[in-house]
């Protein structure tokens, strides 16, 4: 529709210029718009009088130029000369030859413009505007034919900036890949042994922990084509679209062979077959269909590396994964404190730092952060230094990232009542001085009773060290740091607020794990409970299936609470016992509104 109003306009400009044409050409000039008109008899008694100094004649009409100076207009009869005129009114032959009469005829282009020009201006508009509907016709008919093919990107290596020297952390990843590179850059080294090129190599991770990044860095060591395309691209509302979108695309990658494809959020076409209850999920299958064919099919020599990326390899198809098709699975894992802190050198590159700034303290501070979440927690900080009029990022802009991150901005404009700030500046207190006493919780590295969020107050806990597996004692800690709050407001006001709820949503949710995933209960024994029901085809899970008799389910609810009130009963228990610790805090939360870590430890060493 934008096309055709663009057309539309297109043809009224081109009308209006032949327009402005047409009348610049056949409307008088100015000066004969302003000049006097007169009739025939008059102009006869002005040469009888001998006031006519020149007569211009163009065909009927007479511009007359007067001895004063003043012009005049008039018309002669048509088809007569204007001398023969002159004479049958009996003037004196000298007096017309005193005149100076000059013949103009009208000029050929004139002619053309002026006569020729109106009849065809209309079917030149005519004639344009057909020419225009039916090369939109053609457009569209060549739309309906190309339908077919991608829109796939062919990586510009020449100006590919990122390699694997860009890429930190994930060592076992980038040696994988580099096997790819070489083998495409050397393949006789490997064929001589009886090695054949892989076929797939499928990325997996979670979002942010760099397997696109890894995908452009193969794309700058290669010196092969590199096709890139999305997931989601292939499938249309028409069928057959997705599968003839595949096909192309193979087929480019083929006549550039040795060639690298690389497909991004693999499973938004490679989930499990058999679950569509739709139209547009059968025609998912059928593109899924012949990315298989394509990857394993009768072809099995062609020089083409294939690979892909998800974060749901749960849905994957089965056949998908099979040897031949994605030989290799390379996993990426979050960084740990190490990689972290190589990935904070790459992206403050182009950042000028402070000498006070660590990196390392900022990977201790950050774990379980991605490496997107790292650039743009660096990309926060330097925001947030311009914003102050700094020329240099400090480390007070990188911590308050950090928690912005984690928490959501600052809330100046949420102000707490007095009793309000009260209320929580004794539950902030209470999870610190939980999780400071007790053996197998995180430091505490802040606390605040400024608003940040959805939270009117929070208590910053990293760990010291990344751990990947976690014990009993250290959940029931960790569920008694929850309770910490709770257990504060119950102690001190005899009831509790609304301000507790988070917490006690995310100590029942532990508390569930331990009794149903992690066989925490001595009662119910080392078994799991209930499984995780998936719909594939809405790509969420939406039930739990019960393999447990109602027997067992009332045991689990049992055990769950049982958790949950020891953690409180800990807690509380605690908290009696350090109530002069606990005002202390609360008198500086008041004061200060904010904590940090050698601030808390010093208050509480004093005591």
């Amino acid at each position: 529709m934008k096309k055709f109003l663009k057309n539309i306009l297109f043809l009224i400009v081109i009308f209006l210029i032949l327009s402005a044409i047409f009348s610049l050409t056949t409307t008088p000039s100015l000066s004969t718009q302003k000049t006097k008109k007169i009739n025939f008899t008059t102009l006869i008694q002005q040469i009888d009088n001998e006031q006519v100094k020149s007569i211009q004649i163009i065909e009927d009409k007479l511009i007359i130029k007067l001895k004063d100076g003043t012009e005049e207009i008039s018309y002669k009869e048509p088809n007569t000369s204007l001398i023969s005129l002159l004479k049958d009114y009996s003037l004196d032959k000298e007096k017309i030859k005193k005149i100076d009469i000059n013949i103009k005829n009208r000029e050929a282009t004139t002619l053309w413009l002026g006569i020729i020009l109106p009849f065809l201006i209309p079917f030149l508009i005519i004639g344009l505007f057909i020419y225009l509907m039916s090369r939109q016709v053609q457009k569209g008919q060549m739309k309906a034919m190309l339908f077919g093919q991608t829109k796939t990107k062919i990586a510009d290596i020449k100006k590919q900036k990122v390699t694997f020297k860009d890429v930190a952390g994930v060592k076992e990843a980038k040696e994988e890949l580099q096997e790819v590179v070489e083998f495409l850059k050397n393949p006789k080294k490997f064929i001589s042994l009886g090695a054949r090129i892989p076929k797939g190599i499928l990325l997996l991770g979670p979002p942010g922990c760099g397997k696109t990044l890894l995908a452009r860095a193969v794309a700058g060591e290669a010196n092969v084509p590199f096709f890139h395309i999305s997931g989601s691209e292939f499938v249309e509302m028409f069928v057959g679209v997705g599968a003839a979108r595949v096909r192309d695309l193979f087929q480019k990658a083929k006549r550039h062979a040795p060639s690298i494809v690389f497909i991004d959020e693999l499973d938004a076409v490679g989930r499990q077959r058999g679950t569509g209850l739709g139209g547009s999920h059968d025609e998912r299958e059928q593109t899924l269909n012949q990315i298989l064919v394509e990857l394993d099919g009768f072809e099995p020599e062609t020089n083409v590396i294939v690979l892909a990326a998800t974060n749901r390899p749960d849905v994957l198809d089965p056949a998908l994964l099979r040897p031949g098709r994605f030989d290799r699975r390379v996993v990426l894992d979050l960084p740990d404190l190490k990689d972290r802190e190589k990935i904070l050198e790459i992206h403050a590159r182009n950042k000028p730092l402070r000498k006070s700034v660590s990196l390392k303290k900022i990977a201790k501070r950050t774990p379980g952060f991605s490496g997107a979440d790292l650039a743009n927690l660096l990309n926060e900080a330097a925001i947030l230094a311009a914003r102050r009029g700094k020329k240099k990022i400090g480390m007070s802009e990188i911590l308050e990232s950090i928690e912005k991150t984690l928490l959501g901005p600052e809330r100046k404009s949420h102000i707490l009542t007095k009793k309000e700030k009260k209320i929580t500046a004794y539950h902030e207190a209470g999870h610190a001085l939980v999780s400071h006493f007790l053996p197998h919780c995180d430091p505490v590295r802040k606390v605040s009773i400024i608003a940040r969020g959805r939270a009117a107050g929070y208590t910053l806990k990293t760990p010291s060290e990344d751990r990947h597996l976690k014990s009993k004692s250290e959940f029931e800690d960790e569920l008694a740091a929850l309770l910490g709050g709770y257990a504060a407001e119950k102690e001190i006001f005899g009831e509790v607020t609304t301000g507790a709820t988070n917490d006690l949503r995310q100590a029942t949710e532990l508390a569930k794990k331990m009794v149903t995933e992690y066989g925490m209960s001595d009662r119910l024994g080392p078994r799991t409970f209930g499984k995780k029901e998936e719909l594939i085809f809405l790509g969420k899970e939406i039930a739990h299936q019960k393999d447990y008799s109602d027997k067992i389910a009332q045991l689990i609810d049992e055990e769950v609470s049982k958790f949950v009130q020891q953690a409180y009963q800990r807690a509380r228990e605690l908290l009696r016992n350090k109530r002069k610790e606990l005002e202390k805090i609360v008198h500086f939360l008041l004061e200060k509104e904010t904590l940090e870590q050698k601030e808390f430890e010093n208050i509480l060493k004093n005591n």
